[in-house]
């Protein structure tokens, strides 16, 4: 059977070359007589793996020497705990923007350890767009101040940063991880789950600033004490192993293309492509106000839920999966990451376009 698009907002598509040379890989890496997947997380093959994923990874968003590049579990919710428990032990205060569903979350899951304000929110107009904030929306005293940089269900993303001055910045940057350049200086954490641009589920990267750690509560769990992983150097226990070496792969293969500026070059027309024809369909429309478009996740909406589930299941007839919109939001959602070619977007535009003569 032939390769499907695949347009999911993730687990999502990887890039084939990674996928071939996992493969070939399988039963073998490298002369070791056996796969990623059974060696030890302990031996000179694992520590060669993880330390060239984390070089790739400084070398790749240039990551600054006073910055630990972690690998953990638990997925991205996880972090929701382990922010305020490693963080907000300060004045115990923290400020998030709520601008989807992860945003939301988080600022819910940190409510549970102290005084957390909910600064903005675009939740009036379904989360269409990046709210405004000022330098005086934050207080003065806050630990950090959260966002989600790029909304997967509802396809917004920050262009600017918020105005915080010197105040900590965490971002979840899980799905525009790796899309294009970040200054990771202005952040005291960025952390992503792998699953959407970087390698399969059950990984997290977090980068986090140096001067942050050693200051989580005496109850947080050893596995969400930031400190107790970057000492061990992501490996108090047994890491995911094999999203690991897949993360390596991915980056290997962001480097050949020529790193983030490149990719963001590909991102930039793939998402021109994509939005071009909405803005001048008769039938389909986005959902997210123009200034505030993500390049990774395009909701669109025909405006009948009939056509609407009529689509989605003629296309995923023709090849093209996984473009049914959130159950939040309904509608459609091409997920465009990374790993999807020009090619991938060229065929959904195409079939669009065709939908749209046999329907209008």
């Amino acid at each position: 059977m032939a390769r499907v698009w695949n347009f999911s907002a993730g687990p999502s598509t990887l890039p084939e070359q990674v996928l071939q040379t996992a493969a070939a890989e399988m039963m073998d890496y490298r002369g070791s007589g056996q796969s990623v997947m059974e060696m030890s997380h302990r031996s000179k093959t694992f520590d060669k793996i993880i330390k060239d994923a984390e070089a790739l990874m400084r070398e790749l968003y240039r990551v600054p020497d006073n910055y630990k590049v972690l690998f953990l579990q638990g997925g991205a919710s996880a972090q929701f705990s382990a922010i305020p428990l490693n963080f907000m032990n300060g004045s115990g205060k923290a400020d998030y923007i709520i601008t989807g569903q992860w945003a939301k979350k988080a600022y819910q899951e940190a409510q549970k350890y102290g005084d957390v304000q909910a600064v903005a929110s675009s939740a009036d107009k379904t989360f269409s767009y990046i709210p405004k904030t000022a330098a005086a929306d934050f207080r003065d005293d806050a630990d950090y101040v959260y966002i989600c940089m790029n909304n997967t269900i509802y396809g917004t993303v920050y262009k600017e940063l918020p105005p915080v001055g010197d105040k900590v910045l965490i971002a979840d940057v899980s799905s525009c991880a790796l899309s294009q350049p970040l200054d990771i200086s202005k952040f005291g954490m960025v952390y992503f789950g792998a699953q959407k641009n970087v390698a399969p589920a059950g990984l997290v990267v977090a980068i986090i600033r140096e001067d942050l750690l050693g200051n989580a509560r005496p109850t947080t769990p050893v596995m969400m004490n930031y400190q107790v992983q970057a000492d061990a150097d992501s490996l108090y226990n047994t890491p995911p192993c094999w999203c690991i070496y897949i993360c390596k792969l991915v980056l290997e293969w962001i480097k050949a293309l020529g790193g983030l500026e490149a990719m963001e070059k590909r991102n930039r027309e793939k998402a021109k492509l994509l939005y071009d024809f909405l803005d001048n369909s008769k039938l389909f429309h986005g959902t997210v106000v123009p200034e505030d478009r993500s390049l990774m996740n395009v909701p669109f909406v025909t405006g009948d839920k009939e056509l609407d589930a009529k689509f989605v299941k003629e296309a995923e007839a023709a090849g093209l999966v996984n473009l049914k919109g959130h159950s939040t939001v309904g509608g459609m959602r091409a997920s465009i990451y990374n790993a999807m070619p020009l090619e991938g977007v060229q065929a959904l535009v195409t079939f669009m376009q065709k939908f749209e003569e046999e329907n209008c």
